[in-house]
């Protein structure tokens, strides 16, 4: 058996996490089998329905939450959300503006004017 023709392949959490999707949220043959390059593609080029309805409706993965409600994952446990969250209980979250959710927020606008800031300052003096 020659080994030059063997496909990359990787765990399904890493699968998973470049799908941005729950790992615990997939199905089964998903979670116990290995996923190569060519299946990540084709997974991310014609998402097959489970896959779309994950994007869609979650539970999405700390990440994904982050993103959706606009803070870091840091942000997220020190709001107390360790877990996947559905898109329902993050828009739930949205509409309540918790006090933690409002302040992380005003947090990570601080942490991006600083990083352009920066990069701004950076830029100017001429590196």
């Amino acid at each position: 058996m020659t080994s030059q023709k063997t496909p990359q392949t990787m765990k399904p959490a890493t699968a998973a996490k470049k799908l941005g999707v729950y790992l615990e949220a997939t199905p089964a043959e998903f979670r116990q089998g290995v996923v190569s390059r060519d299946e990540l593609n084709a997974l991310q080029a014609d998402p097959p329905e489970w896959l779309r309805e994950l994007r869609r409706n979650g539970p999405h993965p700390r990440p994904v939450v982050a993103a959706k409600l606009g803070i870091s994952i840091g942000g997220l446990a020190r709001g107390g959300i360790t877990e996947a969250l559905t898109t329902e209980q993050i828009d739930a979250l949205k509409a309540a503006k918790p006090e933690w959710l409002e302040r992380e927020r005003a947090t990570q606008a601080e942490v991006r004017k600083e990083a352009l800031h920066v990069k701004e300052k950076h830029h100017h003096s001429g590196s």
